[in-house]
């Protein structure tokens, strides 16, 4: 079962990588031995855990991965590395200032978290890139996260290997391979929801969004789950970190095992917040209410699911 959270994945073209990195991801995405798209989560999932139950807890790996998302649309290879180290350096500097000392100590003894924030640091005065080309959010999917997406650029799977595929709309359909283009890198039948489309696109549509959310709804922050212009204003930035001609994912990740089919089906989130934003920019207030209400509808309950227990 994988972690309950869904993922921003940004793919670069292998040629936007410098030497020697540009040659070491060329020769992985023709390797047998990585983890293909089906199992690549999972992967990421079991190292974490590992390093999580060790004693003491190992907060962030030693050394980078160097493992990678990879896609091929034409005959172009597409790369997101894993970067867990850097991932994890990012993520346990969050959990330290979102919880008291006291608390962060139970869980990572202060010793171990000394000589992780030294690691880090050491990292930061190096000059080295501290943006990710993965984002993660657990429990629900951030509503600025749709907005670089289009309807039309969902793929939905349902099923399980032993019985197949089943599309979106009921029918039938193939596992699609991994030099697929706009489908999900998925080499295996999976039960997944993806949007990809091309950098150029998410940041014109986030461009366009930032003044309308900006005029209508404000750059502060409020409460955590709604959207803002200041969150609006962060995703283009980090979009603006990479690549013009990358390729940019929104995976809903282990969140398909919170919804069941049905609800996969008829989730629209995207499309509901294209319009949102649309009856924001006319002034139609009554449609841009409903939408937003349908929206937190559907994803307020999922992320109260994390204290359900």
């Amino acid at each position: 079962m994988f972690p309950y959270a869904a993922y921003l994945r940004i793919y670069e073209p292998v040629t936007a990588f410098p030497e020697p990195a540009r040659t070491l991801w060329t020769a992985y995405a023709d390797s047998r031995r990585r983890p293909r798209r089906i199992h690549a989560l999972g992967a990421e999932h079991r190292d974490a855990a590992r390093r999580v139950v060790s004693a003491p807890p190992e907060v962030a790996p030693d050394r980078e991965s160097r493992d990678a998302y990879v896609r091929r649309v034409d005959d172009t290879i597409y790369v997101s590395p894993w970067e867990t180290r850097l991932r994890s350096w990012l993520a346990f500097e969050r959990f330290r200032g979102e919880h008291a000392a006291a608390l962060a100590a139970a869980f990572v003894p202060p010793p171990q978290a000394e000589r992780v924030t030294r690691q880090f640091e050491q990292w930061k005065r190096a000059g080295r890139p501290l943006r990710p080309h993965i984002l993660t959010s657990t429990w629900h999917v951030p509503l600025d996260w749709f907005v670089p997406f289009a309807r039309g650029e969902r793929c939905l799977m349902l099923g399980a290997p032993s019985t197949g595929y089943a599309a979106a709309d009921g029918r039938a359909a193939d596992a699609p391979e991994e030099h697929a283009g706009h489908g999900p890198a998925t080499a295996a039948p999976a039960r997944t929801l993806i949007y990809v489309t091309s950098m150029g696109e998410a940041r014109r549509r986030v461009a366009a969004a930032l003044p309308v959310v900006r005029e209508n709804l404000g750059d502060g922050s409020g409460e955590v789950f709604l959207l803002s212009a200041g969150r609006l204003d962060t995703l283009a930035r980090w979009l603006g970190e990479f690549h013009p001609r990358a390729l940019v994912e929104l995976d809903y990740g282990g969140l398909v095992h919170l919804l069941d089919d049905r609800t996969l089906q008829g989730d629209e989130s995207v499309a509901e917040m294209a319009v949102a934003l649309t009856g924001m920019e006319r002034g139609e207030v009554e449609l841009t209410v409903a939408m937003y209400k349908r929206l937190l509808a559907r994803w307020r309950p999922v992320r109260a699911l994390e204290s359900a227990n």
